[in-house]
C-alpha cells in the first residue's frame, strides 16, 4: 500500500490543481443549472430541478441554435477543416521546399492569430463594402451583403481559413509515417492517385483522422469570438449557434440559471461526438 501512495504522489499536485479548478466549477455549474440564478435583480436563488432543461428543449431559438451549430460544425469542420487540411498536407509533401515555406506559413498565421481578431478581419472581407465584393465589382460580378444573406456560411468559411492549418499539421506528421515503398508498390501495380488515396493513404492514417475529427469537432462547437466578431448571431438568429445562443441568455438576458442549462446540453452533444470518433477509431478497418 505505501509503495503504491509513493508511486501516485508525483501526480498529487496536479489532481488537487484539477479538482481545484476544474472540477469544482464544473461541479458548480451543475448545480446553478439546476436553480433560476439571474444576473441582476435576484435576491436568492430558487431549486427548480429540471425546469431550465424543459424550457431549452421547448424553445424554438434553442432548437434553432442546434441545427446552426451542427450545420456550422459539419460544414466548418467535419468537411471543411478536415477536407483541406488532408489535400493540403498532400499537396505540400509534392511541393518545393520554398512553396512549402510560404504554404506552411500562410495557413499557420491564419492559425496563431487570436479567435477575435480573425473574426474582425473576414467580417472586412465579408461586409458589404469589404473585399470580396470590391473583387466581385472590379470583375463585374454581381455583389452581395454576405453577411446578411449567408451568414452560416461566412461564418463557415472563416472557421475554415482560421484552423485548417492544425489539420493540415496533423495530416503532414500522418503521410510521413507511411513507408515509401508501400506507395511506390502500389504505383507500381498501376493504382492512380485516388485509388491509392481510398485503399492505402486514408487506412493507413485513420486514426489520425479520428483524432483530427474530434478534436476539430470539439473545438468548432465552442467557437463564440469568432461569430459574435463577425455577425453577433445574426441577421436575427440566422447564425446563432449555442454558444452565441448561450452567451445571449445567460449575460445579455441575465438568465444564468438558463444559460448554464444550455452549456451543460452543449458539452453533451461534444460527448456525443466524441462517444462516436471514439468508437469509430476502436473498429477495424
Amino acid at each position: 500500500m505505501r509503495t503504491r501512495l509513493l508511486r501516485w504522489s508525483p501526480l498529487a499536485p496536479a489532481t488537487v490543481l484539477l479538482l481545484l479548478f476544474l472540477a469544482g466549477p464544473i461541479g458548480y455549474c451543475v448545480f446553478i443549472a439546476f436553480t433560476d440564478t439571474q444576473l441582476t435583480g435576484q435576491a436568492s436563488a430558487s431549486f427548480v430541478g429540471l425546469a431550465n432543461f424543459r424550457r431549452a428543449f421547448g424553445d424554438p431559438a434553442f432548437r434553432n441554435a442546434v441545427v446552426l451549430t451542427l450545420v456550422f460544425t459539419v460544414l466548418s469542420s467535419i468537411l471543411g477543416q478536415n477536407t483541406l487540411g488532408l489535400a493540403l498536407a498532400g499537396l505540400m509533401r509534392r511541393a518545393s521546399r520554398p512553396v512549402r515555406s510560404l504554404t506552411g506559413a500562410m495557413v499557420i498565421t491564419a492559425w496563431v492569430l487570436p479567435e477575435i481578431v480573425a473574426g474582425f478581419l473576414l467580417y472586412t472581407f465579408f461586409e458589404r463594402r469589404g473585399t470580396l465584393n470590391a473583387v466581385l465589382d472590379w470583375l463585374h460580378l454581381p455583389t452581395q451583403n454576405w453577411l446578411f444573406t449567408l451568414p452560416v456560411m461566412a461564418v463557415s468559411f472563416a472557421n475554415v481559413w482560421r484552423g485548417t492549418a492544425f489539420s493540415m499539421l496533423i495530416y503532414s506528421a500522418a503521410l510521413s509515417a507511411i513507408p515509401p515503398e508501400v506507395t511506390e508498390s502500389a504505383e507500381v501495380d498501376g493504382a492512380g492517385g485516388l485509388r491509392r488515396l481510398w485503399h492505402i493513404t486514408l487506412p493507413m492514417i485513420r486514426r489520425s483522422i479520428g483524432t483530427n475529427l474530434m478534436l476539430n469537432t470539439l473545438q468548432t462547437l465552442s467557437v463564440f469570438g469568432l461569430i459574435w466578431a463577425m455577425t453577433r448571431g445574426g441577421p436575427g438568429n440566422r447564425s446563432q449557434t449555442l454558444p452565441v445562443f448561450m452567451y445571449d441568455q445567460a449575460f445579455l438576458k441575465s438568465l444564468i440559471g438558463y444559460g448554464t442549462a444550455v452549456a451543460l446540453l452543449l458539452l453533451l452533444v461534444g460527448a456525443v461526438f466524441s462517444v462516436v470518433y471514439l468508437r469509430l477509431m476502436r473498429e477495424e478497418v
